[in-house]
C-alpha cells in the first residue's frame, strides 16, 4: 500500500494531512527545517525489523458450535437447565412430562429406536456410552443383543425412565462431546413441539461477519490479535473461513462470509460480547523503516528522507514499501540501520 502526498506551500502532506517536511532537491544539503511551532526538528535512527500491517474488524465472542437441538419428545416441558450449564455424558438436557432427555457422546444422531436385532454404528456408540456410564452391554460392537437390552433396561431404571430395554429416540441426544446450554427456547409449562434448547460446545470462539472484499485477509490457521471488551488483548487463530457469501440486510449492506477464530487465555464467562479482531493484511521481514513523519515529498511524486550526519543534513531519495500506521518501509542508496533521519516536532 502506498500513500500519496500533496504540496501545500512547499510542505508535504501525507494521507491524513500530517506535515512531514520541506521539499529539497535530491542530494542537496539543506538547513534544518522548523516545525509549525517553531521548534527545531529532532532525529531518530532508521530501524531494521519485521513489519506487520493489520486491519481491524468487528467480531462476537461466544462459544463454538451453536446449534438448535432437535427434540423428539412430545408433551409439556417440565424442567430445563440454567443457561450456561455444561452437560456431559449421562447428564440431562431438559425434561418433558417429567422424563429427562439425556446426552450421550457420538457422531451418529439418534434417529431410530434401538432394540434387540438392531445393527449399525449407532448401536456401537450406544454400547460404548453404556460402558462409560458403568453398565455392561456385553461386547461393544454393532449388534444389539439381549445383553445390550439388559444394560439399557438397568440404565432406564436408574434414570427414572420407563424401563423397556429399548433406547427410544425421545430419550437420548448424541453429540461429539459436552454441550453448554446457550438458550432455553422453551420453559416449563410450554409445549415441547420443536426445539427446547439451543446448545454450544464448551470451547470459546469468535465469529466474524467478514465483508467479502476483505476475504483475502482471512486464512485458516492464520494468527490474529483480539481485543476484549475490557481492553485486554489475547492471541487467536482462524479456525474456519466460510465459502458461502451471505447478502447484506439491505442493498447498501455488503455481502459477508463467516469466519471463526479460536482464542485462549482468561476470557471469563462473556457470551455474545463484541470484540475487535486484528487481521494481518501484510508482512515484510527484515526491512528498514522510519516514522511516517520522516518522509519528504520530492518532485515527480517521489519521496526522500533528510539524513543527519554530524552537522549536515542531506535529502536522500527513497522507495517506500509497507505502511503500518506510524511507520513506513524504506530503501535507498546509503541507508542502513542506525542512520539518523530528521523528523519534525509537531
Amino acid at each position: 500500500m502506498r500513500r500519496t502526498a500533496v504540496l501545500l506551500g512547499g510542505v508535504a502532506v501525507i494521507g491524513s494531512g500530517a506535515v512531514v517536511g520541506f521539499i529539497n532537491l535530491p542530494g542537496r544539503t539543506a538547513a534544518p527545517a522548523t516545525s509549525p511551532n517553531g521548534a527545531q526538528p529532532s532525529s531518530v535512527p532508521i530501524i531494521r525489523s519485521d513489519m506487520v500491517d493489520t486491519k481491524q474488524v468487528s467480531g462476537t465472542l461466544g462459544y463454538a458450535g451453536r446449534r438448535i437441538q432437535p427434540n423428539r419428545a412430545s408433551g409439556v416441558v417440565t424442567a430445563t437447565r440454567a443457561e450456561g450449564t455444561v452437560v456431559r455424558r449421562g447428564g440431562w438436557l431438559y425434561k418433558v412430562e417429567g422424563k429427562p432427555v439425556f446426552l450421550m457422546y457420538g457422531a451418529v444422531p439418534m434417529y431410530r429406536r434401538l432394540g434387540i436385532g438392531a445393527t449399525g454404528p449407532d448401536v456401537q456408540q450406544l454400547e460404548l456410552n453404556l460402558v462409560k456410564l458403568g453398565y455392561k452391554p456385553g461386547t461393544v460392537d454393532k449388534t444389539f443383543t439381549a445383553v445390550t437390552a439388559q444394560a439399557v433396561w438397568a440404565w432406564q431404571r436408574d434414570k427414572g425412565l420407563v424401563a423397556t430395554g429399548r433406547a427410544e429416540v425421545n430419550q437420548v441426544i448424541f453429540s461429539r462431546g459436552a454441550l453448554r446450554i446457550a438458550e432455553n427456547t422453551k420453559q416449563a409449562g410450554d409445549a415441547a413441539e420443536g426445539s427446547v434448547v439451543t446448545t454450544t460446545r464448551t470451547e470459546r470462539a469468535i465469529t466474524i461477519k467478514l465483508e467479502t472484499s476483505n476475504q483475502r485477509f482471512a486464512r485458516k490457521g492464520a494468527r490474529v490479535r483480539v481485543q476484549l471488551p475490557d481492553g485486554k488483548k489475547v492471541a487467536g487463530t482462524i479456525s474456519s473461513v466460510g465459502t458461502v457469501a451471505r447478502p447484506g440486510k439491505d442493498a447498501d449492506s455488503p455481502a459477508t462470509i463467516d469466519v471463526s477464530v479460536k482464542v485462549g487465555g482468561e476470557l471469563g464467562r462473556l457470551d455474545q460480547a463484541p470484540v475487535t479482531v486484528e487481521l494481518r493484511t501484510g508482512r515484510r521481514e527484515d526491512v528498514l523503516s522510519v516514522p511516517v513523519e520522516a518522509l519528504i515529498a520530492r518532485e515527480g511524486g517521489q519521496y526522500g528522507v533528510r539524513v543527519v550526519r554530524g552537522g549536515t543534513r542531506q535529502v536522500v531519495p527513497v522507495e517506500t514499501g509497507l505502511f503500518t500506521g506510524s511507520r513506513v518501509e524504506i530503501s535507498g542508496a546509503g541507508l542502513s540501520e542506525g542512520v539518523r533521519v530528521e523528523v519534525p516536532q509537531l
